[in-house]
């Protein structure tokens, strides 16, 4: 992921040294490239462009009423749906096909990528394959839950280590201690995760005020009465993580960002919930820590972070989207002795 990291600063950034770059659009190219390298194998930009258009739309028919007409968003959802999967049906079949032809060297590649792994490797309840469509259906899944809210933290990470020098000099402080320790082409590995303690608390400060999820809905199993109100059983409830975030009996002044806030043991259980909680907690919550914080690290290395409006307007789509995109003027910097 350090590589994908690297080459994406490398294509994009690098040569906006002193001028503007927009955040969002640019972080949501890196956590797309990444999910299709690990899912996919794919690593060429042109083939990740050929499958990542579309994926704003799907989104976005999320939270729309399901009613399939034209010029409707749950239509334009379904439409992008429809497009997406054939693409990703095409690269199935060409990798099943590379599968059969040499099946001793794609059972190593199965341990690579997701989608090799599938089509090798049998359901483990009922020892059967899955089948093309169902894997189209689970890879367009991971494509979308794996990016577009992993790129809207990284957005507001950086948007807020731009707007707050403390910060920022807190996180490259500890960044350039790592930095020192590793040679010139040497990758992050997990012990360098771990010691990026200060970082996560800024991300997870980050999440609080800017969650990447407005929550979910469940069903309640039991009679019951909450807050004063009788909720029957089988009622379909939604519980918001912004209010959850919000709430000033367990974080105090919760408009201030404090990454101070995560220290020792932190919030309360269930009183910070980016990523659920309990048993459905998401899966994905390791693989974005680590995309995240190697993003981080390659970006406050190289750069210093102007923030150019900020005031721009924050919409939501239904995750919190910068409406400029955010554009930030990178400096270069002098590394700390």
């Amino acid at each position: 992921m350090d590589m994908t990291a690297r080459k994406h600063i490398d294509m994009y950034w690098n040569s906006y040294i002193k001028k503007e770059v927009k955040v969002y659009p640019l972080s949501r190219k890196y956590t797309f490239a990444s999910s299709c390298r690990l899912f996919l194998n794919i690593e060429d930009p042109e083939s990740t462009a050929m499958i990542s258009d579309g994926f704003g739309s799907i989104f976005s028919g999320f939270v729309s009423l399901p009613v399939d007409l034209p010029g409707t968003r749950f239509n334009g959802a379904v439409k992008a749906r429809n497009i997406l999967h054939r693409e990703i049906m095409k690269i199935i079949k060409k990798r099943k096909a590379l599968v059969l032809e040499d099946k001793e060297r794609s059972e190593l590649a199965a341990h690579q990528d997701l989608l090799s792994h599938m089509l090798l490797m049998p359901d483990e309840i009922n020892d059967k394959f899955v089948s093309e469509a169902e894997i189209s259906t689970y890879i367009i899944g991971v494509l979308l839950t794996s990016h577009e809210t992993t790129s809207t933290v990284i957005t507001f990470v950086l948007k807020f280590l731009a707007e707050l020098p403390h910060v920022y000099d807190a996180v490259l402080k500890e960044q350039m201690e790592i930095a020192k320790s590793k040679g010139p082409e040497e990758h992050l590995n997990w012990v360098d995760i771990q010691k990026m303690k200060y970082s996560w608390n800024v991300v997870m400060e980050s999440m609080r005020l800017y969650p990447p999820s407005l929550g979910g809905f469940k069903e309640a199993l039991i009679d019951f009465t909450y807050a004063g109100f009788t909720i029957p059983k089988g009622l379909k409830i939604h519980w918001s993580v912004h209010s959850t975030h919000k709430n000033p009996e367990y974080f105090q002044d919760p408009e201030k960002f404090d990454p101070s806030r995560f220290e020792g043991k932190g919030p309360p259980p269930y009183a910070f919930v980016p990523f659920g909680g309990g048993p459905h907690m998401c899966l994905g919550k390791e693989y974005a820590r680590v995309e995240i914080l190697v993003f981080i690290y390659n970006v406050v290395t190289r750069f210093k972070l102007e923030i150019v409006n900020p005031n721009e307007k924050i919409t939501y789509n239904p995750l919190p989207t910068p409406k400029n995109g955010l554009p930030i003027r990178l400096q270069p910097h002098l590394p700390l002795d």
